[in-house]
């Protein structure tokens, strides 16, 4: 469970449950942010889960970091009947210009662009987290055979849909932004959508995803 819990500023409380990244410490991480959400504590603001990490926010007016600290070490966390995963299907197109890193990809990993498509979709992902760009979900774990670097110098945009690789990762562009993953294809499912109240994000921590190979045509007629 928790390793350490330590001050984070002035209105923060940061829970560390180990430097390793998988999936057993990303589901007591949820578990805490869960239960303490649902318990609606007075006085906390935010609640935010990592990979491993949980930063509980809140009031100073209301509140201390005693407080709250005393109260994480002493949740007695409520084992509820886990639901089935949920699986999401995401298409994706690798062709033409949506495969902006094809060359360095090819290059780093020594192993052609037919074969690193074959790696990248014969697997299932975990998502451990979402951030950075609203509803980015962070999707783990890749296969060793695909693990490279960011790029040695990040791209000023990125586009919205751009499914990029970094080490265990992969992720998707929810926004054109500024980024260094290595882009392999893109997606024309809006991943994030702000008008949805009840559920913005199509993917969210827990959520298991499965991408799809498509072609320019498929992308074209799903995006109209």
């Amino acid at each position: 469970m928790i390793k350490n819990i330590l001050n984070l500023g002035d209105a923060a409380v940061y829970c560390d449950f180990g430097k390793d990244v998988n999936q057993e410490i990303n589901t007591n991480v949820i578990k805490y942010f869960k239960n303490i959400r649902e318990k609606n504590i007075e006085g906390i603001t935010n609640i935010t889960p990592s990979y491993n990490k949980l930063i509980v926010s809140f009031d100073l007016e209301v509140t201390s970091y005693s407080k709250v600290k005393q109260l994480i070490e002493n949740l007695e966390i409520e084992e509820k009947k886990e639901k089935q995963k949920k699986l999401i299907e995401i298409p994706i197109c690798c062709e033409t210009d949506f495969k902006l890193d094809h060359d360095r990809l090819e290059k780093l990993l020594k192993i052609k662009f037919d074969e690193i498509l074959d790696i990248f979709f014969n697997k299932e992902y975990f998502c451990y987290m979402t951030g950075f760009i609203a509803g980015m979900p962070f999707l783990g774990d890749v296969n060793e055979k695909l693990r490279l670097k960011r790029l040695e110098t990040p791209r000023v945009k990125v586009p919205k849909g751009s499914i990029g690789l970094t080490e265990q990762f992969c992720n998707i562009y929810t926004y054109e932004s500024p980024g260094g993953w290595n882009i392999i294809g893109n997606t024309p499912l809006e991943i994030f959508n702000k008008n949805n109240q009840h559920e913005p994000a199509l993917i969210n921590p827990g959520d298991i995803v499965k991408f799809k190979q498509i072609t320019k045509e498929e992308y074209d007629k799903i995006k109209s």
